[in-house]
């Protein structure tokens, strides 16, 4: 079954395409006008191996808050989307991952209850014109509109880029691994019988 989702949003503030495939190779195609949050973004889809194409325009002479916020939520949506029913997938993941001095965790939970704990920290305003603020932002918008339960916990860090790159490659391995099928999962992984 193909595990594939294509969603738009419009507003009068930003216009946001986005195709997510659950079961790609990593193959990316993103354009948001935010160079650093491009790099994120093709980051995740690499480390998580899914194919993403995101195509999206904003109000960014207003500020980047906008655009960034709502490539989340139509983010979210497509990974809520793509992955169905959630029959027979793991529905937890979650990966450390290492980036000179940073170390970021992430854990997650396909559950279709959305929650957030985020304690990341940064030093400066600004990674170019992706505003380091703009980072919790994102990920809460994707885990409310995934209905997930998403932890990203900061170990260590010092260099703001690396803080985020790692973030970004820790939340795509774990989404990676909670969408991973497993054919001793009859139905779906839950004593209530659905998620």
């Amino acid at each position: 079954m193909s595990r594939v989702a294509s969603i738009k949003r419009e507003t009068n503030e930003t216009s946001i395409e986005v195709r997510f495939n659950l079961d790609g190779t990593g193959k990316a195609e993103i354009n948001t006008g935010i160079g650093f949050f491009d790099h994120m973004l093709n980051n995740f889809a690499r480390h998580g191996l899914f194919d993403l194409n995101i195509q999206a325009k904003g109000d960014l002479h207003v500020d980047c808050h906008h655009l960034i916020e709502d490539v989340g939520i139509v983010l979210g949506q497509a990974v809520r989307e793509a992955a169905g029913d959630k029959k027979s997938i793991k529905r937890y993941g979650s990966a450390i991952i290492p980036m000179d001095e940073a170390l970021i965790l992430c854990a997650l939970d396909l559950c279709g209850r959305p929650y957030f704990v985020y304690d990341l920290k940064f030093s400066t305003p600004a990674c170019g014109s992706f505003e380091t603020a703009m980072c919790r932002e994102f990920f809460y918008a994707v885990s409310y509109s995934a209905a997930m339960n998403l932890h990203l916990k900061m170990m260590s860090g010092e260099n703001d880029h690396h803080i985020i790159e790692c973030a970004f490659k820790s939340f795509a391995k774990a989404l990676d691994m909670a969408t991973q099928t497993d054919d001793r999962i009859e139905s779906v992984l839950s004593t209530k019988g659905m998620l």
